[in-house]
């Protein structure tokens, strides 16, 4: 994911064109502290720093070994030629023996980066202030997590889950080799779990352009078309008054990742705000682009007084 946070030069951010959108949010985050969300907008439970949220929700197609990664351009708000729904992407695959996973309380996934010649890979170069970002997502998009696992001498690589719910689970690298046929390039590749106990999915929330997590309002606009850039802008206010002390999250005021209802497909919004210390907000662009129509759930994360908060919400792509 080489620079794919990284701010956009305001030129960019004037080309794209913004009318009121509506969207939904909840809680997620980052790291290995934890926090739960689900469907309906409620407030999410702060996790301190760089935490982690956790949401049920998620069938995916299957995990498959066609060039079907995604990877963004670096430095750029574009979208890549992927969807991240393979498990193999040129040269690079993402492999695991853990094909189900526990319910209910915390569990270690472990996977490795298989390169050239089948071998693991060890360098990757650091994006986002991390090696690697690993996302994992229920199938009726209830549940996330992002956080940043740890990488062992051999290539293997362990993410410190969250209590999972019962369902089906895709599990989603991200990630710049250092060298190698792929260096430079960003990567999406994905596998699915199965989390053990009974699936009962939940709907999908209506889209909506303003919601609250954590005692912020987040308000949303824009008019996103499959296939074409356009811009995201989001407005973070408190007790009516606009927030402007939102923290440097991961090299940005704010990361913001969306997964296609149905199949899962990825897509990462670029953040187009200069980052300028602890002074951010009220408002925060993104660069984005969908590779498809339909809904797509976002999810929204942003550091206040060294709280990670995240927001989820539904956005409709036409």
């Amino acid at each position: 994911m080489s620079q794919r946070f990284r701010t956009v030069r305001p030129a960019l951010a004037a080309a794209a064109a913004t009318a009121a959108l509506t969207l939904t949010l909840a809680a997620c985050g980052s790291g290995t502290s934890t926090h739960t969300a689900g469907h309906g907008g409620m407030p999410s439970s702060s996790a301190p720093g760089h935490g982690m949220a956790s949401m049920p929700g998620m069938g995916s197609p299957s995990a498959s070994a066609s060039a079907d990664g995604m990877a963004s351009m670096p430095g750029m708000g574009t979208a890549s030629a992927g969807d991240g729904l393979a498990a193999a992407r040129g040269d690079y695959r993402m492999a695991s023996t853990d094909s189900g996973l526990p319910a209910g309380k915390a569990t270690a996934y472990r996977f490795t980066i298989m390169g050239e010649g089948g071998k693991p890979v060890t360098d990757f170069a650091v994006d986002q202030t991390k090696r690697m970002h690993f996302y994992a997502v229920r199938s009726d998009l209830t549940g996330f997590q992002h956080l940043h696992p740890t990488m062992a001498g051999n290539g293997t690589w362990t993410a410190p889950l969250a209590a999972l719910q019962p369902g089906t689970w895709r599990l989603y690298a991200s990630f710049t080799p250092g060298s190698g046929s792929g260096k430079g390039q960003d990567f999406v590749l994905s596998r699915t779990v199965k989390v053990s106990g009974m699936d009962m999915a939940s709907p999908l929330p209506a889209a909506s352009g303003t919601t609250t997590v954590d005692g912020y309002t987040v308000t949303v606009q824009g008019d996103p078309m499959a296939g074409m850039a356009h811009q995201l802008t989001a407005t973070v206010s408190k007790d009516g008054k606009p927030v402007t002390d939102l923290q440097p999250y991961l090299d940005t005021y704010a990361h913001l990742t969306a997964f296609h209802q149905g199949d899962l497909a990825f897509a990462h919004l670029h953040p187009e705000t200069e980052v300028k210390g602890d002074h951010g907000g009220p408002t925060l662009t993104f660069h984005a682009q969908f590779a498809r129509s339909g809904n797509w759930r976002l999810f929204l994360q942003f550091q206040t007084g060294g709280t990670l908060h995240t927001a989820a919400l539904t956005l409709r792509v036409g």
